[in-house]
C-alpha cells in the first residue's frame, strides 16, 4: 500500500477515499512505513527461527500455548483463542491439531454444545511453555527493549496505540492478547 487508501476517524464508518482527496505518501511517511514493514516482518522471522531452534516450535505454537496458559483454567474456547489470536478457525485448527499430536493441548467439548469445542493447556504444554518463555522473552529482549530508550518504549506504546486506534478501535491497547477471564 502506497498511499493512504481511506479516511477513518475514531467514531467514523469507513469510506473509500475519492480520487479528488487522495494523495501519495510523503518522502518521510514512506521512509517510516517502509521501515515498519520490513522491521515488523524481520522481527517475526528473528521470533521464529530463535523458537524453532532453541524450543522446537514456531511462534505462532508458543502464543497459543501462551494465550491458553493466561485463560481461566488453561482453556478457552476455539472460536475466542481464534479471536483472541486474530486467525481464522480453521488456521487454527490445523496448528491446534499438531500440538494436540504432541500432547501440548488437548481439545474439550463443551457438554452443553456440542458445535463448541475448547482448547485446553496440558501438563506437558504448560512445561514445554515454561521451557521456551526464558528464550523467547531474551529475544524479543535483545531485539527490541534493549535498543530502545524507556521514551522509546513509552513512544512505541502509543503509537501502536494510535494504529489500533485506526484499524481497531473498538480494542483496548492495554488489553489485546489477553484472553477474557
Amino acid at each position: 500500500m502506497i498511499g493512504r487508501e481511506h479516511s477513518m476517524t475514531r467514531n467514523e464508518h469507513w469510506r473509500p477515499r475519492t480520487s479528488t482527496d487522495f494523495r501519495w505518501l510523503t518522502d518521510r511517511e514512506q521512509r517510516a512505513w517502509r521501515a515498519y514493514l520490513v522491521a515488523t516482518a524481520r522481527l517475526q522471522e528473528v521470533l521464529d527461527r530463535d523458537l524453532q531452534a532453541q524450543s522446537g516450535m514456531p511462534h505462532t505454537y508458543y502464543m497459543i500455548l501462551a494465550m491458553l496458559s493466561e485463560a481461566p483454567e488453561n482453556g478457552i474456547r476455539m472460536s475466542e483463542l481464534a479471536e483472541v489470536l486474530k486467525s481464522s478457525v480453521s488456521r487454527l485448527s490445523h496448528a491446534v491439531r499438531k500440538l494436540e499430536e504432541a500432547g501440548w493441548i488437548r481439545r474439550d467439548a463443551d457438554p452443553t454444545d456440542g458445535r463448541v469445542s475448547y482448547a485446553c493447556l496440558t501438563d506437558e504444554g504448560l512445561r514445554v511453555l515454561k521451557e521456551a518463555a526464558p528464550g523467547h522473552v531474551s529475544t524479543v529482549v535483545d531485539n527490541v527493549f534493549d535498543r530502545l530508550t524507556d521514551e522509546q518504549v513509552e513512544q512505541l506504546f502509543q503509537i501502536s496505540s494510535a494504529i489500533l486506534g485506526a484499524v481497531a478501535p473498538d480494542s483496548d491497547p492495554g488489553d489485546l492478547l489477553r484472553p477474557r477471564p
